[in-house]
């Protein structure tokens, strides 16, 4: 009896000790995941004063600005989650902190538009390595039993990254100096690498290639297609530049799925897409961040411009739609269980698209009536992202858990940079359209308060009606996606229900 008891003793401080180093592992992915999803939103706070500072960016640089790092991330993240595969998810997600921290750095020294975008770039580079590897760390660290518990957890956590983003962010730009954001981002980027090394368990590794022939095409395909995007409210939509731009991503794009199709090892091999399951989950992905990033673009410089917030004031603003995901993101996954996959993506759809059409009417209304739209949209984010996160990684199995990280962070930030770029092409338009006599042909706020100072009170409603038409489009694309997405999630579960 004895002896049976002092076996036991170790088994459980193994077991303890495992649990342990899951904690650690979900720990550090948690917050690696805050900094490279943080600084997406965060970013978005700074623009009052990026616009406003001795670079003297235009209205398509501030784009650029907010969206360089977005599409390098988006394109880059694929290849990312298959280098993690093929040579170690511990090292790549330590060199991608790194880069990520250098770029970081080259963005806090900028003394030019040039440099500043340089900067985003590298970031960009290091937040894909780091994104698609958090969840091949994590699926590879985490007992079975425990894994899509986890998963859960993370998916709400890169939720709040926006959220942690604002908040922090906030805090930082409260100086008055941009530059600060990226000082303190780079040393805590450092210390999750160090953090990294010491903590988390090697996995194996995959010899598939890593496609390079596919990452440039799909790198030049979304380039262009946010080139047209962005630069057609300046250069005219009718513009060659423009024109040839959007033709281009529509021939890049046509070759990149033809030769996926022909590569042995294809970094995203089209024919995924033929798993219900895999193609729902990915178009929602899609969907949830193009409404969301386009509003966190909006709302930023709503609040500053509209409601005269300061940048803290703006980062506490975004406050009601954090207690939704912090404390309803655990409710999805049980609820899709209850009800289903496609009805919890129907809530979810509704939620947002009503509070971001909700928005618009309570912009000049007291920031209480504004505040309820935002939680919401908040609700609706918490019901989709965990789901949405258990689904898509479910529908891969467990050695191309890296491959589906990066699928599932592509569809991200795609959405993200694609809601930043067409909210932000709408602003820019209905702003310049509707601007006092004295500032016509300027598009940024800063722009036509230095040709017209005196104006103030109409260049500030100007703004706001540009924020109302761009989240009204916002709200009309994600209602129209969002139906796509419902009607594939429905076939993907009848689908499913006929294989049983």
């Amino acid at each position: 009896m004895i002896a049976a008891a002092d076996l036991t003793v170790p088994a459980a401080t193994d077991e303890r000790g495992v649990r342990r180093r899951e904690l650690l592992v979900l720990a550090v992915v948690c917050v690696s995941t805050i900094l490279v999803m943080g600084l997406v939103a965060a970013i978005n706070l700074a623009v009052p004063m990026l616009a406003a500072s001795p670079l003297h960016p235009s209205a398509a640089q501030l784009l650029w600005i907010v969206d360089a790092y977005v599409l390098i991330f988006a394109c880059l993240v694929i290849p990312g989650g298959a280098a993690g595969d093929r040579f170690g998810r511990k090292g790549a997600l330590a060199t991608g902190l790194v880069v990520f921290a250098a770029g970081a750095a080259l963005a806090a020294l900028a003394p030019s538009i040039g440099i500043l975008l340089a900067g985003r770039v590298v970031t960009g580079v290091g937040a894909a390595l780091v994104l698609p590897n958090c969840v091949g760390v994590l699926v590879h660290a985490t007992a079975p039993a425990r894994r899509g518990g986890a998963l859960a957890v993370w998916g709400a956590i890169s939720g709040l990254g926006g959220l942690f983003g604002n908040l922090g962010g906030g805090a930082l730009l409260s100086s008055g100096h941009w530059q600060l954001l990226f000082r303190v981002i780079a040393p805590l980027a450092l210390a999750c690498a160090v953090w990294v090394l010491v903590g988390v368990p090697r996995s194996d590794r995959s010899p598939r290639s890593l496609d390079p022939a596919g990452t440039a095409l799909l790198v030049l395909a979304t380039v262009a297609l946010l080139i047209g995007i962005i630069e057609g409210p300046e250069q005219g939509w009718g513009s060659p530049l423009v024109i040839g731009a959007f033709l281009l991503s529509a021939v890049v794009w046509t070759v990149w799925v033809l030769v996926e199709l022909r590569v042995r090892h294809p970094l995203l091999d089209p024919r995924l897409f033929r798993i219900p399951l895999l193609t729902a989950a990915s178009l929602g992905m899609f969907v949830t961040f193009f409404g969301s990033f386009g509003l966190f673009y909006v709302n930023a410089s709503l609040l500053e411009y509209g409601r005269g917030f300061s940048a803290l004031g703006t980062g506490f603003a975004i406050l009601p739609m954090v207690l939704p995901l912090a404390i309803g993101a655990r409710f999805g996954p049980a609820l899709a269980k209850r009800i289903g996959f496609t009805l919890t993506l129907l809530f979810a759809f509704l939620l947002i698209v009503i509070g971001l059409f909700g928005l618009p009417s309570a912009t000049h209304a007291p920031y209480a009536v504004y505040a309820i739209w935002l939680v919401l949209v908040g609700c609706g984010f918490a019901l989709a992202m965990p789901v949405l996160t258990m689904e898509l990684t479910s529908a891969l199995p467990a050695h191309q858990a890296g491959v589906g990280g990066g699928l599932q962070s592509a569809t991200r930030e795609l959405g993200s940079a694609l809601g930043v770029a067409v909210v932000g092409t709408v602003l820019t338009a209905v702003f310049s359209a509707a601007l006092p006599r004295t500032a016509q042909g300027q598009q940024t706020v800063a722009a036509a308060l230095a040709v017209a100072p005196d104006s103030h009170a109409a260049i500030a409603d100007a703004f706001v009606a540009g924020a109302d038409a761009a989240l009204r489009v916002a709200g009309g694309v994600t209602l129209v996606a969002g139906t796509v997405v419902l009607l594939a999630a429905w076939r993907a579960a009848r689908t499913a229900a006929g294989t049983r």
